[in-house]
């Protein structure tokens, strides 16, 4: 009489790492993911390309910037990116970004550098789509953007006006006018709106 034989138990911890498809992992991540070089990018999967309305490798050799509302937008994250990496080894914020068909979106995006002495050279972002629960819902000038991310991360007038190299007359300036777009009556108001709080 033939006896069932059960397959042999493979242990997850002997799975040499060898067999293991990083490209694979890579690709199937569900969050947008990149290597980038000097802020542009090497090599992104499908989960970014889809995120910013791009086909399967379209983003391959682009710079950063084609993701950005503007390139002034652009090139002041960049300026604000180097003394946090150079802290911290590594950056994370949440900024409206572009997709291709040109509708802004809020985007969780952190990054690591590979070498801690160039922060803007070899390194891995991820992003993350945040528009369902925090949508563009107001018409915003690029430094009413960049403050309004400022605000979201709980930063003050002050330190806004350390980080943007504007002075915290012109920071409160610009609060004013969100507050003004987004019907907010409080400062603690606009943030709640501007994180899609109900």
């Amino acid at each position: 009489m033939n006896r069932a034989v059960d397959p042999p138990q493979v242990n997850p911890s002997a799975v040499s790492t060898a067999s293991i498809d990083y490209e694979m992992i890579f690709q199937h991540a569900p969050v947008g993911m990149c290597v980038s070089a000097d802020r542009v990018i090497q090599s992104c999967n499908r989960a970014l390309a889809s995120m910013f309305g791009y086909a399967e490798g379209d983003l391959n050799g682009k710079s950063f910037s084609v993701l950005y509302p503007t390139m002034d937008e652009f090139l002041r994250t960049g300026d604000r990116i180097v003394p946090i990496m150079n802290a911290k080894g590594r950056y994370s914020d949440e900024r409206i970004m572009r997709r291709a068909s040109g509708e802004l979106f809020w985007c969780h995006v952190t990054g690591s550098a590979l070498d801690p002495g160039l922060p803007l050279g070899a390194g891995v972002w991820t992003f993350e789509d945040v528009s369902e629960k925090r949508p563009v819902s107001a018409e915003l000038t690029p430094r009413e953007r960049e403050i309004a991310a400022l605000l979201v991360e709980g930063k003050t007038s002050k330190m806004i006006a350390r980080d943007t190299d504007l002075s915290p007359r012109t920071v409160e300036m610009h609060r004013a006018s969100l507050m003004r777009k987004f019907a907010a009556s409080t400062s603690s108001e606009l943030v709640h709106k501007l994180v899609g709080a109900r």
